[in-house]
Formats: C-alpha cells, structure tokens, sequence
C-alpha cells in the first residue's frame, strides 16, 4: 500500500489549510491522563518499531522506490473516489523527488518511564517546503505506538505486582520473570496488535505463547535467540486434545501425556474440561507417584470461573468443608505437600503447579496472590496466563496518549500555540513553544516556551533525522533500563 494513505482523510489537505508561508510544524507525542488507578507514568516503547517499519520500510519500499506515476496514481485515484476531487498533487511529486522522510524526531530512551504530560518524543520537519509532513504522520505514528506503550506499561504494573509478593513470601524474585505469561494473540485486534503488545509484554517477562513478538524484537530491537532468552514456553494441551482423549478415559490421557509424550520437562495440562475437581482428587491422586517420580513438573490450568475463587478457595456456598472452599493450590497442597520456607510460607513440591490464564486483570492477579499469602501459600505457587482480557481492553484514551503541535515558524516568525478548551475536564490543555524535559531526582519533567538553544539540551535526542536511524536500542537495553527502575 502506498504509505501516504496510512492517514485520515481530513489530514490530507492540512497542507493548504496552515497560514500561508508556513515553514515549520513541532510536535510531539504525550500521555496526557490515567485511567487506570495507581499508574503515573507510562513505558515509552514502539518508537524504533515505526521509525523502522515505516519511516523507512514501507517509504522505501513503497513509496521513494515506486515510480513517480505509480505513486500518484495510487493516491490520487483514492482521495478523487472519496472526496470528489483532489488535483494537487505538487508536493507528492516533490516528496517524491526528495528520497527521504524530511523529519526529525527527538525522543527519550525507550523503557524509560514518563510521567503524565511529560512529551517521549517530539517531531517536526527538517525542509520548509515540507512543513505539512510533520502532522501529516499524527495518525500512523500514533496507532502504531500507543498500544505498544500501554501493554509495556500494563505488563510492568503486572510485575511491580509479583514482585512485592515474591518479596513478602518468598525473599528472592527468580520465578517472577515466568510468572506472567503472554496468552493474548488470539484476543487482540489483529496481527499488529498482537505483536506490538506481545513484544511489550516482554521487555518485563519471558512467558509468552505469542511466537511472533520473539521474531518482532529480533529484527525490530536487536535481539537474538541464539544469545538471550527473549521468551520461552512448555507445551501444553487444549481442550480439543482432552475431549478427543475422552471423558471416561481422562485419566488414561494424563498417564499418556506423562510417561509416553513428556516423561520429562514440564507439561501443562487443561484440567476442567469435564470436572475439575475430579482430575485434582481422582486423576491426580491415582497418578501421584508417577508425578512425584518423573523428571519435571506438571502444571494443572483450570480455565474456567471465577479465578480468584478457583485458586484461593472462599466459596462458602459450597459449605466449609467443600473442595470449592479449599481451592486448587490447596488441594494440591494436601495431595502433594512441599515446604514452608523461610519467611514462613508453603511451596508446593517441585513436580506439581498451576496455572490460571481465563480472564485474569491487574486486580485479580493482585487479591489471588493477597489471598494466597493469607492462607499461608507462597506466591509462587500460581502461574498467571495474561491475555487479551487484559492487553485488548484498552484505548489511546486509556493514558490519554495525543500528538499535539507547540510550535510553529510563518514566514521566519516564532508562534509558541497550544490548545487549551474551555470545555475540557479530563486533561487536553496542551503544551505551549518549544519543550525541554529534564531529568530531576530520576524523574522526567517538562519546560516549554524555552528557546532553540535551550530545546537542544534536553533529555529528547535525535533518534531519526532525513529517512536515517541516527541511535537504535536493544531489547537488552531497555530490559535494564525497566530493572533499574524497579529498584529506584
């Protein structure tokens, strides 16, 4: 597809609506208001993705690469079918001509973490002719990184989160990196999606089922399998695996799985696809010494429920003395046992687990692992599958994530503008001129209305400049920079 029509059509004839004589146009990219209670700041992560992927990808391919015909053919036959009418087409031609992107684009590291209303990228042209080119991205850069930016920051709230319970009932995090696993791909909105969020998933965690988003860090962030673990599985079964196995023979399916197809390793079974109280008291129990005796470990997955009460237990009306009551790490407490460790909590044994991935939210992973600790249990004992329950049930609005222009030059005259609604409540007064954001006490903060001189020393650093890459980062590189904000 020609890259110029991955835009909104009210974008395309903003060219002739700036004041005449127009020669530049700043912008920037900010996440304007939270939504979601307890997050201030946001992961700044996609920016290299989209720099790479089209800046350069798709323009090159697509467009620069293209005859002149074909490209103005393309993008006049859609704008003349939809609007009636649209000739101009000078400044394709000249865009054309040229052979590059003439932006630039300043920006913090990505992992970094901004505060609301702290910009983590800034944009504007690089030419006077091409002022029109700066907003005219607004709508791809802004779908492609949003998402990218939320699932990063959603999936670190998810650590921030097992991290304070491995602290509190553990002592050390050396599981937590597996103990949130990516089972989105199916649930997000597309290919794209699953990829930019599967990818920001894992610049906090390894566990992913979302193969892609492993390929998607190596050719778009510099990663290699063959030298870090970008993300890792277990097999594991569906339930078409289990009801073709049989309801009467479900047992029997179990033992296959273990002794024959993987007698040793883990294995993840889906284990209420008939009753699953059934498979912890009955299959469980009359395999326990094959489990106990095998090289590995098998993680029963409930899938179904209320989440919280399936693994905690609680379910008073079911009667006191009931298997809802005790819930799953408990039953397979008293099948299995373990041991207490230091801080005083119970572990299960090492040859069993469990893992629940239906419909699991921040606030649910936080009151299974609050309930556990109150009954007692480590809470490493619970593998959480987080899916598109959690990744697709967001917005651009969810941090309020805007492009907004600052700042513009007519004719060789500053203008500092800004929006500022007189019917707004929820946080779109803008920024105003030029911006600078400093670093104070390990935090981001913004200055506007600061002069040229002043915009160049700032945090915000050249990242792309006239169709180059001028710094690339790496998966490894914004793993560290998100670990070392965990321990500030």
């Amino acid at each position: 597809m020609n890259p110029l029509l991955l835009t909104d059509f009210y974008k395309v004839d903003h060219r002739r609506q700036y004041p005449k004589n127009t020669t530049l146009v700043y912008s920037n990219f900010t996440p304007r208001k939270s939504r979601i209670y307890g997050i201030n700041e946001v992961v700044f992560f996609g920016l290299q993705y989209f720099i790479k992927k089209y800046l350069i990808e798709e323009y090159n391919n697509n467009f620069f690469n293209k005859p002149l015909s074909d490209v103005v053919d393309s993008y006049k036959r859609i704008l003349d079918n939809s609007l009636g009418g649209y000739a101009d087409m000078q400044h394709v031609t000249a865009l054309h001509k040229l052979g590059y992107m003439p932006i630039e684009i300043k920006a913090l590291p990505e992992g970094s973490l901004v505060p609301m209303r702290v910009p983590m990228l800034t944009i504007k042209n690089t030419l006077p002719d091409f002022y029109w080119v700066t907003n005219f991205l607004e709508t791809i850069l802004s779908t492609t990184i949003w998402g990218a930016c939320t699932s990063a920051t959603i999936s670190l709230e998810y650590k921030k989160i097992l991290n304070k319970y491995a602290d509190e009932t553990i002592g050390h995090r050396c599981h937590v990196p597996y103990q949130a696993h990516d089972f989105s791909f199916r649930g997000m909105y597309g290919l794209e999606a699953a990829l930019i969020s599967g990818a920001g998933h894992l610049l906090n965690f390894v566990g992913t089922d979302t193969i892609p988003a492993i390929s998607f860090l190596e050719q778009y962030y510099k990663a290699d399998s063959n030298k870090e673990l970008i993300g890792s599985s277990v097999p594991a079964t569906e339930h078409s695996v289990m009801c073709m196995g049989g309801e009467e023979t479900e047992t029997e399916t179990y033992k296959r799985l273990l002794t024959e197809i993987y007698p040793i390793g883990i294995i993840s079974i889906v284990s209420d696809t008939w009753n699953l109280w059934d498979v912890l008291t009955k299959t469980l129990v009359e395999l326990k010494d094959i489990i106990l005796q095998r090289n590995g470990k098998l993680v029963v997955r409930p899938d179904s429920g209320n989440p919280v009460k399936i693994i905690c237990g609680g379910d008073v009306s079911k009667g006191l003395d009931s298997l809802e009551y005790k819930g799953v790490v408990e039953i397979l407490w008293d099948i299995f046992g373990g041991n207490v460790n230091e801080k005083g909590y119970k572990i299960l044994d090492s040859h069993i687990g469990c893992i629940y991935g239906d419909s699991i939210t921040l606030e649910r992973c936080k009151e299974i692992c609050e309930r556990l600790k109150l009954k007692g249990f480590a809470s490493s004992n619970i593998i959480f599958g987080v899916g598109s329950y959690t990744f697709q049930y967001t917005t651009r609005d969810t941090f309020g994530f805007a492009v907004k222009s600052t700042y513009g030059e007519i004719a060789g005259e500053a203008r500092e503008i800004f929006k500022d609604p007189i019917t707004d409540n929820v946080g779109k007064k803008s920024a105003k001129g030029l911006l600078k954001v400093v670093l104070n006490k390990g935090k981001y903060e913004l200055i506007d209305q600061v002069s040229k001189e002043e915009e160049e020393k700032g945090e915000l650093k050249t990242i792309f400049k006239d169709g180059i890459l001028i710094k690339e980062c790496s998966l490894y590189e914004i793993r560290e920079r998100l670990l070392l904000s965990m321990k500030n």
